[in-house]
């Protein structure tokens, strides 16, 4: 790792235990790029022992991976569990510890317990981490770990989230914000070190598929969960169930509408995604954007 304020030209790879066998290849990153993660990694090793809030998406892992770099053991990543979270992830999650040798945990999270979080108003998210970091803090008096970092990037403050009142209020910090990482040179870095959740579609909980105003139950979780893993099934990369009571609103990326729009292949999205409990399936023409959901509170907010 070259240190702040040098210009390299390439990093190198941190390989995966299952491919160390050989050379570290070198992939070639912008130096300007370089040197926001030497910054990066300096900033969390002035943390001395630092917990991870680690779902396995692209920007934790990152995280993660950046924070082993910086700290070694004294990194701790933890991956909550809940009804909310996707299996997937958490496959994600331990395939990427056990591959780059990352110190990591699970915490059972009891958002569900919680009626605010259940009610599922626009402040969902900010009861969701509460939870979380509250869980956090219990770890960090636990094990004397001395801070709390989660993934936050640049391009994150534009939208509505609520979730980072909560981290402000446990006081969890923000690494990426302080050396302006985008969304794009996290995915563009992570490629560099080898990690596979650089071209991961976004994601986030699945409660995020549920209108605002239904309540949050393990039971549409499930549905939700299941149905996009039909979908992915059926070769679609990026796809969103909406949770509307008896209709399921699917969203698919507007470069794979075509092939959603054909005939026999919209029969084989409504034959699958039927039978988990829906009367009525619909493909919404706008295609996925994220948090669609959200556009409800714009046209409040406008009238």
């Amino acid at each position: 790792m070259s240190p702040p304020g040098s210009t390299p030209v390439s990093v190198s790879v941190s390989t995966p235990t299952s491919q160390r066998e050989g050379s570290a290849e070198l992939r070639p990153v912008s130096a300007a790029l370089l040197a926001k993660q030497d910054a990066l990694v300096e900033r969390l090793r002035s943390t001395k022992r630092l917990l991870v809030a680690f779902s396995g998406g692209v920007d934790s892992s990152y995280l993660a991976w950046a924070a082993r770099e910086a700290l070694g053991d004294d990194a701790l990543a933890v991956t909550a569990v809940s009804p909310s979270y996707p299996q997937s992830h958490r496959r994600m999650a331990e395939q990427i510890v056990a591959d780059f040798d990352i110190a990591h945990r699970f915490v059972e999270t009891r958002e569900m317990e919680s009626e605010a979080y259940r009610a599922n108003a626009p402040d969902r998210c900010y009861h969701c981490k509460s939870e979380l970091f509250m869980r956090l803090d219990g770890i960090l008096d636990e094990l004397d770990f001395q801070a709390i970092a989660y993934g936050i990037n640049t391009d994150d403050t534009g939208d509505f989230r609520p979730g980072h009142r909560a981290a402000d209020e446990h006081q969890v910090l923000s690494p990426f914000l302080d050396v302006a990482l985008s969304k794009q040179e996290i995915r563009d870095l992570s490629r560099a070190v080898g990690l596979p959740t650089a071209d991961l579609p976004a994601s986030a909980c699945l409660s995020s598929r549920l209108p605002y105003g239904t309540e949050v139950t393990p039971e549409r979780l499930a549905q939700v969960e299941e149905g996009e893993e039909r979908l992915r099934a059926l070769g679609f990369r990026q796809v969103r169930l909406r949770h509307h009571g008896n209709l399921a609103r699917v969203e698919i990326a507007p470069e794979e509408m075509g092939r959603a729009l054909d005939p026999e292949m919209a029969a084989e999205i409504t034959r699958v995604i039927k039978p988990l409990g829906f009367r009525w399936v619909s493909l919404d023409l706008e295609g996925y954007r994220m948090g669609s959901l959200n556009e409800v509170l714009f046209v409040r907010n406008s009238d």
